[in-house]
């Protein structure tokens, strides 16, 4: 059995599971990562990219990241530091997200410059040792297995490669505990509601968070996947982390 939020469901379902839900709020994901996160989540995409710090020949590989966000970052941060020679692909597991992602690129001039593949972060359909970096962004969670998430991540990248992933985690500040469950449980399925008009899926989402490992678990889950030189960066105390490490 699985966690779907607080549910306990077979694994087989979980992916399907997961996936109606982002199904259910594609239209408006970006509007609500914007009102539920009061605009920080772009500060914690942009830090994201800054730490990476990719280079123009990378190959790079962005897993969940069908709506473009971490994408578009690595692409203009390429683009200020010379000519781009490399590829980024976006690899989601949702249609509809890839979609979502397509049109930003489309409205930004920079659709072909981008490769889009619907793939299970699981089983990536790509061959082994062919990115230089991985990245992922509140994509982690989401998955079924994290062990075989983490293993299709060092699978994929080159020695020397690297893995980022961006994703909520524990907050360091015990006196913001009790605001932050009350605004997590009790205003955010509903202006889920409000926007999307499904507060079950940002029940779920809310749920996932409370469930997914601290900062120190992911470090040892990295770890006993092959990475090295693991290291993690607490923002805004702890509601999100940035993981890193290396495949050597």
């Amino acid at each position: 059995m699985e966690n779907f939020g607080f549910q306990k469901v077979n694994a087989s379902e979980k992916e399907g599971l997961v996936r109606n839900v982002f199904n259910s709020v594609n239209n408006n994901y970006d509007i609500m990562n914007d009102l539920m996160s009061f605009g920080t989540h772009r500060i914690w995409k942009n830090i994201m990219v800054e730490w990476l710090a990719p280079r123009p020949s990378w190959k790079i590989i962005d897993v969940a990241g069908g709506t473009g966000d971490i994408a578009l970052r690595i692409l203009h941060h390429v683009k200020n530091s010379s000519t781009s020679d490399g590829i980024i692909n976006v690899c989601d597991i949702n249609e509809s997200m890839i979609n979502n992602g397509r049109n930003k690129a489309i409205n930004q001039g920079v659709l072909n410059e981008i490769k889009w593949t619907v793939g299970n972060a699981q089983n990536l359909p790509f061959s082994d040792m062919g990115f230089d970096a991985y990245t992922i962004a509140f994509g982690l969670r989401n998955v079924t297995n994290l062990q075989m998430a983490l293993q299709e991540a060092y699978r994929v990248l080159k020695p020397g490669g690297r893995f980022m992933c961006l994703e909520f985690s524990k907050l360091t500040s015990p006196i913001l505990d009790k605001f932050y469950d009350f605004y997590s449980f009790s205003i955010l399925p509903n202006l889920g509601k409000v926007i999307t008009g499904d507060k079950d899926a940002y029940k779920y989402l809310v749920e996932s968070i409370r469930l997914f490992p601290d900062q120190s678990e992911v470090c040892n889950l990295m770890e006993q996947n092959g990475f090295k030189n693991i290291k993690y960066r607490n923002l805004s105390n702890g509601i999100v982390a940035i993981h890193s490490g290396w495949k050597y």
